[in-house]
């Protein structure tokens, strides 16, 4: 398939504008096909040539104002159109289309629970040429006008509000100008939950099996949905841009929400049919948050070209966060933030494939996919908070207003944002654009103390290039207390690079760099100030404020400047101490999956694992009273995950519960099943029978994770065939499939895949493209095998066997994490 590059894209917008798509689609054909009729009427302003895209199963035929064109011309993706006079054109173009197995294009699912089946579409970057024939680039928008011919008794959702003319046939209204990648239609017999707010319709929908836990929380669901409606409506100018506003929970989803104008699709998993924590509420507010941001970030004023995606991304994770913070129950979220998305950030922008917030070498479409990353949204929303900090949130507002009124429902760049900035502010946004938005890598704050007696002072040293405007928390201790307690004395503004070092007067026993977490960068301790932490981390007021702490305290284990095991001694000491569940589930899942499971060595893991399910167990006591459930749920399900013996959870499993509850629901259940197949205490009958217990899509995945875990040959062998070799694995059982293969307590079983993985996740990702590409990249690497030999093997497939973009970037990042293992390791 040709990829589209920027001059192509800059050529064709120059010599076409588009003024509206008529698209027609036949979803009644059978399970492998659907029917897409697409006219598209464009000008073109001047003599010349171009092409069209689409990636048809069959192309019927292609007509040109009137006259046919030779199907037989299309070249992979593209449909040449030569010798346009200027002036106006109508194409028309009917084409026999694939569904996908990937969530890509038009995907298909048919539900096992009750045989359903519900078509969606995620049209991202280029995959709307999988659906139907387009001018697919972000800066040719045009008004889309749908109709849909579907099975009886399935109700259509679009971009705007659908009527039902009777025998299966849905119109859509037209939308206003939005780009190609925005389009949407979801099919199926669907279970809707609808309203109406300030005279917009509202809609929630899901697919029917999973009706009755829609319902149990649609009220929270519509609640937060109009709580951030109205919270955009008083920070923007411009009003909500479409004609209804509709989210579907849609399975097999690959992204966690896809914000397409008056219909956002989310994956199915926020339709929560098993206990939840309330961070995990937290979450999925946030994400309708993002996606309501969208609106106006993305689809009312859309990026000219794919090097600004940071223009979306990162202010919708932005907006989604403070949003919750401001008009919701959770105003909590930033220590999520901190805890679990900035790590995020912080990882991806430390490994060779790290690229600026916003780049400038984006030269086709391929290279851009590549960059919805950690950087792209955690590290471009920190950037954002750091911009607000030092701006001011007035003058920000007013510049985005700026903004949505100069380019609505038009393109627009890095700099024409940073004009409607420089507007509202006497601040050079210019130079802070340059230094936060066209720069890579992490800077690294440490402070400086000197003085003696109650005079003291500080500095702090910067390593790095950006500008930061920061708090420093100044906390003393009081020895009388047995508890050790760490009280707020002051809080100090700073930038950085200072011009004269900070007067603090007496030396606090703990000095926070970056306190509230306002900026972008690793901050390191003083030896005193570490020495506090170490007794009275827990003790630290604001869950903020420690999440600041554990992020610094895993900067320096990855950085090899703390032992992992002293990372393993303050969680066992706090944690049990911990009131905030991010910050207890955040702690925990780097402590199993990345020190015991790769930073300590195959002989350390076993104490590892030992200390964090005592830890665990602390937890569960603590919780006994059932006033904390949410961290019992916690408790729980890393009990689990790190059992080195069958025993206990075995008994929770035949019982159906943990003693002092909770009951084991199919989460938990599976969950439960899975570790004991890792143990090698069940078998294929057992995870059978549960099947039948639980035939669901989840319990699916349930079964398929759980046979790939077990410690047997034949299984394994099993596994792999179908992961690499048979292509019928949608895109979730390949996944599930591949969490479970790989197992630390199997490596001398799995050794003999480990050079098996690049020659077939090379094959693999050429022959079902990037979806499948990017699971068998980050779920299905052997990234337990922490050794030289290993490395060695990637690093010779990404010089020899050319995978494909999204394979490689996925095995840059592996290695690159692999190696850093090492380092720690001391290897």
């Amino acid at each position: 398939m040709s990829v589209l590059t920027r001059d192509e894209a800059q050529a064709r917008a120059q010599l076409i504008d588009i003024d509206r798509y008529t698209i027609e689609l036949d979803l009644t054909t059978g399970d492998e096909t659907f029917e897409s009729q697409t006219v598209i009427r464009f000008t073109a302003r001047s003599d010349g040539s171009t092409f069209v895209e689409v990636k048809p199963a069959e192309l019927r035929s292609v007509t040109l104002d009137g006259q046919p064109l030779d199907p037989d011309t299309l070249d992979e993706n593209r449909l040449p159109l030569t010798n346009l006079t200027a002036g106006e054109h109508e194409l028309r173009v009917e084409a026999r289309m694939r569904y996908s197995r990937t969530g890509e294009g038009m995907h298909r699912f048919t539900d096992p629970t009750d045989g359903e089946t519900y078509v969606y579409t995620q049209l991202f970057m280029e995959d709307v040429q999988r659906v139907f024939a387009a001018f697919d680039q972000p800066d040719l928008k045009a008004v889309f006008e749908l109709s849909v011919t579907a099975p009886e008794g399935w109700t259509v959702l679009a971009n705007g509000i659908t009527q039902h003319l009777g025998q299966g046939r849905w119109q859509a209204a037209p939308t206003p100008l939005i780009s190609t990648y925005l389009v949407a239609v979801a099919a199926g017999p669907w279970h809707s939950v609808t309203t109406e707010h300030r005279g917009l319709p509202f809609g929630i929908h899901c697919r029917r099996s999973l009706a009755p836990h829609l319902d149990a929380d649609a009220d929270e669901i519509l609640d937060i949905t109009r709580a951030c409606y109205d919270r955009y409506h008083e920070k923007f100018e411009e009003p909500y841009p479409f004609d209804s506003y509709d989210q579907a929970f849609v399975p097999e989803f690959n992204a966690g929400a896809m914000e397409n104008p008056g219909l956002v699709t989310f994956r199915d998993e926020f339709v929560y049919r098993s206990a939840v924590t309330d961070t995990e509420r937290q979450t999925r507010a946030m994400v309708i948050a993002h996606e309501m941001a969208h609106m106006w970030f993305g689809d009312l004023v859309t990026l000219k070209w794919w090097d600004d995606i940071w223009l979306n991304e990162s202010f919708a994770e932005y907006m989604g966060y403070q949003t919750c913070t401001e008009a919701t129950r959770f105003t909590d979220t930033w220590t999520d933030f901190g805890v679990v998305r900035k790590a995020w950030g912080y990882d991806a922008d430390q490994r060779p494939s790290t690229h600026p917030v916003a780049p400038e070498n984006v030269n086709d479409t391929a290279s851009a996919l590549l960059n919805f990353d950690g950087i792209s949204y955690a590290k471009g929303a920190s950037a954002l908070r750091q911009l607000v900090t030092w701006l001011g949130e007035k003058d920000f507002l007013a510049g985005i207003n700026t903004h949505f009124a100069r380019h609505k429902f038009a393109n627009a760049t890095l700099a024409d944002f940073i004009d409607s900035l420089a507007g509202a502010t006497e601040r050079d946004v210019h130079a802070w654009a340059d230094a936060w938005l066209r720069t890579t890598g992490v800077d690294t704050l440490t402070p400086v103390v000197t003085g003696d007696n109650g005079d003291h002072t500080l500095t702090v040293t910067h390593t790095g290039s950006r500008p930061h405007r920061i708090a420093v928390g100044l906390y003393d201790q009081d020895l009388t207390d047995d508890e050790g307690r760490l009280t707020l004395r002051e809080r100090l503004d700073l930038d950085v690079p200072q011009s004269t070092p900070q007067p603090i007067g007496k030396r606090p026993a703990l000095l926070l760099l970056n306190d509230g977490d306002l900026t972008y960068a690793k901050i390191r301790f003083d030896p005193g100030s570490f020495q506090a932490l170490r007794t009275s981390l827990s003790k630290l007021p604001d869950p903020l404020t420690r999440a600041v702490v554990w992020n610094a305290l895993r900067d320096a284990v990855r950085d090899g400047e703390l032992p992992a095991t002293a990372y393993l001694e303050t969680a066992r000491t706090h944690l049990p101490h911990e009131t905030d569940l991010a910050l207890v589930q955040g702690v925990l899942a780097f402590a199993h999956a990345q020190i015991a499971d790769r930073y300590l060595t195959p002989d350390e893991r076993p104490a590892a694992l030992t200390t964090l399910a005592s830890l665990c167990r602390d937890l569960i006591r603590r919780t006994e009273d059932g006033d904390h459930p949410g961290l019992r749920l916690i408790a729980v399900r890393h009990f689990i995950d790190v059992a080195a013996h069958p025993d206990t959870i075995a008994a929770w499993l035949t019982d159906g519960t943990v003693p002092g509850g909770p009951e084991l629901d199919p989460d938990l259940r599976w969950r439960v099943l899975g570790r004991l197949a890792v143990l090698g205490a069940t078998d294929e009958d057992t995870i059978a029978a549960e099947l039948e217990r639980d035939p669901s899509a989840t319990g699916q995945e349930g079964a398929a994770r759980c046979r790939a875990a077990l410690p047997d040959p034949q299984t394994k062998a099993k596994a792999w065939e179908a992961m690499f070799t048979g292509d019928d694995l949608s895109n979730y059982l390949f996944t599930a499939t591949a969490q479970g293969f790989w197992q630390p307590e199997q490596a001398d079983l799995v050794r003999p895949y480990v050079p098996r993985y690049y020659e077939d996740a090379v094959a693999l990702a050429a022959r079902r493209g990037p979806a499948i590409a990017d699971a068998a990249g980050r779920w299905a690497f052997p990234a337990h095998a922490i050794d030289a030999d290993t490395l060695h093997l990637g690093e010779t497939c990404l010089r020899d066997a050319d995978p494909i973009p999204a394979l490689r970037r996925k095995l840059v990042d592996q290695l690159d994490d692999l190696a850093r293992a090492l380092r720690v390791r001391g290897e």
